[in-house]
């Protein structure tokens, strides 16, 4: 990372007005410091050559007055840094969770959950330090440094010149230190991570390892890895202490070198005592900040690193982003209502299905995983008021077509709803017209209706239960309390929760599409049918209904069947087959 990341002003807004604010304060700061040198060599000189008491009393309620305000201003930028390392942590948390939804799921399958929480909780959290020390240091030593060599200058060229010339040794000694750092510091990151992950993965897996009594040796493995991060932690500390040390001893040895300069001169009688005594009261205040810089560096580098990978992420979504193109304006699903079409087919079941959409229609839609091809030149139509069930082998593709529809995968070809290209149509949101239940159900902590109206700032309490009695599971209390994970109810139960979470979605926000993963494989016959009776209801609606599944009673009650074949049965390009049906389903393919 650069001594300040343009890439933290882009994603960080609050940083601009940190800077600016930051570099009055420092401009005040500098002023402070000229003044005070100038005020104290008054003083001195002036009481050495016998001056009269009170002739000095201004000087000296001068001096006391530039004293108070820059303890006012060292206030001023505390709270100032704090209040920007808020915010932009903030900012950031908050754009890392929306770049991790932009990447999406097979971004994520990639990388480790727990790598992603810890970056955006104790990661972000290490930019403290940063905002609060070095951003400060580094802008008084834009700031500061130039002015008090300039004053120097007017006052003794020669003092001076040997400040230009010694000064550039503290960020060669910086520069050298911080490559030492950066590596050290990146060891000691990498070592967090993994024992984060160990630990997370050691936590998930604690009731399987007792049953099979090998609880003992993660022990061990944690205890190993734990010293692996405190080996790592200890270097990075000893780096900062020698960088300390280094750095004290540059600046130390060009003050000496200024200060043994003034006093031969002095001596000789070169030079005044009120020109050497300003000059040696800012001799070391022209090397501080920048020595501050290289300190504070340290205390922020674990920070540096983690907002170094924030960027990354943040950078890849905005890629992403870039090659998806604008995000399409939403409007108003056309025809009617799907909350009336709901209702209106629950209460008359032969009522003929409302024309309210054209459905679904993929085109050429090809998903590659690195240089293996998992689906490849698939088409289909997807009717609305249909129930069309995608069938086919394990590993033929179904859930990375569902993924392509969600926009988790990046995908090649034609998404169209009503006739509208999802990707090129900006009548069509991003995603409003598809409502979604993958085969895990990612229940939360929580109640029942809070997992259910998911994502919904005000949850409407009768729309959680028609949304229940859809998905079958009308017996379960909205208001019972679930666990970490949906700890708490079955299996079964927990995959019509998380139907029920894409039926409030669909009916809420007027979804024109609804896809279902393998939405039976808990259930039993029985609950099975009943659900199947309800999602047909639904299709009467005029919503088109998706279910990937390989059960038979599916297969028997969808209006169409699109089977996959693998891509490497079927050769170049993956063949559908589609029975199609009119009324109560028929065994016809084509």
């Amino acid at each position: 990372m650069k001594p300040l990341d343009p890439r933290l002003l882009r994603y960080a807004k609050s940083a601009r007005l940190f800077l600016v604010a930051g570099g009055a304060v420092g401009l005040a700061t500098t002023g402070c410091i000229v003044a005070f040198a100038f005020l104290l060599t008054t003083l001195i000189t002036r009481a050495i050559d016998g001056a009269p008491l009170d002739t000095l009393w201004p000087f000296l309620g001068a001096l006391v007055a530039v004293i108070l305000v820059r303890a006012v201003l060292v206030w001023a930028n505390d709270a100032l840094s704090a209040r920007a390392a808020a915010r932009v942590k903030g900012e950031l948390r908050t754009q890392i969770v929306d770049a991790t939804t932009t990447l999406g799921p097979a971004w994520m399958s990639g990388r480790s959950s727990s790598d992603i929480a810890t970056l955006a909780g104790r990661g972000v959290d290490a930019l403290d330090d940063y905002f609060s020390k070095y951003i400060p240091q580094l802008l008084l030593t834009a700031i500061a440094t130039p002015v008090i060599v300039l004053s120097m200058f007017v006052t003794d060229w020669l003092s001076a010149v040997i400040v230009i010339v010694t000064l550039p040794l503290i960020p060669v000694f910086m520069i050298l230190i911080g490559w030492a750092t950066q590596a050290v510091q990146q060891r000691q990151w990498q070592a967090l991570g993994r024992l984060s992950r160990g630990f997370v993965d050691t936590l998930g897996g604690l009731a399987t390892l007792k049953i099979f009594g090998r609880q003992n040796r993660q022990v061990e493995r944690m205890s190993r890895i734990t010293r692996e991060y405190r080996v790592e932690t200890m270097k990075v500390l000893r780096v900062s202490f020698l960088s300390s040390f280094a750095l004290e001893l540059a600046a130390s040895l060009s003050v000496a070198i200024v200060a043994v300069s003034v006093g031969l001169r002095l001596v000789d009688g070169s030079m005044l005592l009120p020109a050497g005594l300003f000059v040696l009261l800012l001799a070391p205040e022209a090397f501080l900040p920048i020595r501050q810089v290289g300190a504070n560096f340290h205390a922020a580098a674990e920070g540096v690193t983690a907002a170094d990978e924030a960027f990354a992420i943040l950078d890849e979504a905005r890629a992403r982003r870039a090659g998806q193109g604008a995000k399409p304006a939403p409007v108003a699903s056309s025809g009617e209502p799907v909350a009336s079409s709901l209702r209106r087919a629950e209460a008359d079941p032969s009522a003929p299905t409302a024309p309210v959409a054209a459905g679904l229609a993929v085109s050429g839609l090809s998903v590659s995983y690195g240089d293996d091809v998992v689906v490849q030149e698939f088409s289909a139509r997807f009717e609305a008021g249909s129930l069309t069930v995608l069938s086919g082998p394990s590993g033929s593709g179904k859930s990375t077509i569902v993924a392509a529809l969600n926009g988790f995968v990046p995908a090649v070809g034609r998404i169209a709803v009503d006739g509208r290209d999802v990707a090129s149509d900006r009548s069509v949101d991003d995603r409003a017209w598809l409502a979604w239940a993958g085969q895990k159900p990612g229940l939360i902590f929580g109640t029942v209706a809070e997992n259910v109206a998911l994502g919904d700032a005000q949850p409407d309490e009768p729309l959680v239960r028609r949304s229940l009695e859809r998905a079958a599971i009308a017996d379960l209390d909205p208001r019972q309390e679930l666990g970490v994970g949906g700890s708490g109810v079955s299996g079964g139960q927990a995959q019509r929760v998380a139907i029920a979470r894409a039926l409030y979605r669909l009916e809420s926000r007027g979804c024109r599409v609804l896809v279902l993963d393998e939405p039976s494989s808990a259930l039993d016959h029985a609950t099975e049918a009943r659900l199947i009776a309800r999602l047909r209801e639904v299709a009467r609606a005029g919503v088109a209904v998706i279910v990937v599944s390989h059960r038979q009673a599916f297969l028997s009650a969808a209006d169409a069947v699109v089977t996959i074949a693998p891509v490497s049965a079927a050769g170049a390009t993956a063949r559908a087959r589609t029975r199609a049906t009119t009324g109560a389903p028929r065994g016809v393919e084509r």
